[in-house]
């Protein structure tokens, strides 16, 4: 039997809210509470890099949670840092030196922008993960400026398009061979950068920045070619980092986040893990992975909790089937699985421009990731396909179909 009396949540982001949610759905009648670095309510992030930074969304409509808080019977505890975890005590310290105690915990603290190497100061430059970023580089946008995006993974490109939709001089830049390469492969990674090339924006790949130009503002950038790109505001896009560093010296096992075992599990009992902070074994493709993307945060903020609160023993592996989409210009892709650069790689388009397709990756003729572009109903039956562990064979006859 369960006797926990007391959990908290450290992270009020998408996995931490619905982890709270559930655990009142379970009817665990116990103390609760959520700690959030950010002053605001959990909010959605997909639509920071673009129907925010378009202008075409307010703060409001990114709200996760419509209906009171007091529903919840919640304590919240928002623009308060966690600082450290003492698993032996069960305590965590806020930035505020209050402590607060549990006898159960959801990690879900998400992930941080990663800087550039001897990234400067200069007026100009933004990172984008928080609303606040989102917020700053819109307004930074309304001055019309000229616009260098560094890196081309989901959020640089998708900062690129909305961006260019407001018809500004935009250039993408990226240290891999193609957009998305690391994610999807090259092969889908050049069409993406045709997608934007043919929508006027200047893709150059292959470049790594070398140093900023201005004082105190970014005027430019030059490239390890030594060609310089003009520019008078810089979005840097170049990935996330989990944020773990205030568990430094708790005992909870650090591996590219917080590593978890396939219920979700730390190394400490009683201790949970969810969204993009949680690497685990996922048994589906027998390998360690960490997923930042909407859908999984949400699935496993479920089964994070459903870990937590089963009888010693009696916690199942979560077993699942990545998805993610991003939206860029009037393209939407959409991908479930895990696609890597080395699986065979069948393509299927349709339409002049090519810009209605299906890829389908496999490994020893075994369905393993599925990407499509304007194909959604597609997408939904190849995600089931990969979940079943079906064959190449099959998935060609939904995509061709």
């Amino acid at each position: 039997m369960n006797r926990m009396k007391r959990i908290a949540v450290v992270g009020a982001s998408l996995a931490g809210l619905r982890a709270v949610e559930f655990i009142r759905r379970a009817k665990f009648d116990g103390q609760l509470v959520l700690i959030g670095a950010e002053k605001h309510h959990p909010y959605d992030r997909p639509p920071l890099s673009k129907e925010i930074l378009r202008g075409e969304a307010d703060q409001e409509r990114l709200a996760l949670r419509r209906t009171s808080y007091d529903d919840l019977n919640l304590e919240l505890q928002l623009g308060l840092r966690a600082q450290s975890l003492d698993a032996r005590a069960r305590e965590i310290l806020l930035e505020s030196g209050d402590v607060v105690s549990y006898d159960g915990l959801v990690i879900a603290t998400g992930a941080e922008a990663r800087l550039l190497p001897n990234q400067p100061s200069l007026d100009g430059i933004h990172m984008l993960r928080t609303l606040d970023d989102a917020l700053a580089i819109r307004a930074a946008l309304e001055q019309r400026p000229r616009v260098a995006v560094i890196g081309a993974g989901f959020i640089g490109a998708e900062v690129a398009a909305s961006a260019r939709q407001r018809g500004l001089e935009v250039t993408m830049i990226e240290a891999l061979e193609t957009p998305l390469a690391q994610s999807l492969g090259p092969r889908i990674g050049r069409l993406v950068q045709e997608v934007h090339e043919r929508r006027g924006v200047r893709v150059q790949c292959g470049r790594r920045v070398e140093r900023f130009g201005g004082s105190p503002r970014v005027e430019c950038i030059w490239l390890d070619d030594g060609s310089r790109v003009d520019c008078d505001l810089v979005v840097v896009g170049i990935g996330v980092t989990p944020s773990v560093s205030w568990l430094d010296g708790s005992g909870v096992d650090i591996e590219d986040g917080v590593r978890c075992d396939e219920t979700l599990g730390t190394s400490i009992p009683g201790v949970v893990a969810a969204g993009d902070v949680a690497s685990w074994y996922n048994p589906l493709f027998e390998e360690r992975m960490r997923v930042e993307h909407w859908t999984n945060a949400v699935e496993q903020a479920r089964h994070a909790v459903s870990t937590l609160l089963a009888p010693a023993g009696e916690a199942k592996p979560f077993e699942s089937v990545p998805m993610f989409w991003s939206d860029q210009f009037d393209i939407k892709i959409q991908g479930a699985g895990r696609p890597k650069p080395g699986d065979e790689l069948t393509v299927v388009r349709r339409g002049p421009d090519g810009e209605k397709l299906v890829a389908l990756y496999s490994r020893a003729g075994r369905l393993v990731g599925a990407v499509a572009f304007n194909q959604p109903p597609k997408l939904v039956q190849l995600r089931m396909l990969i979940g079943k562990r079906g064959g190449l064979d099959e998935a060609l006859a939904i995509a061709g179909d």
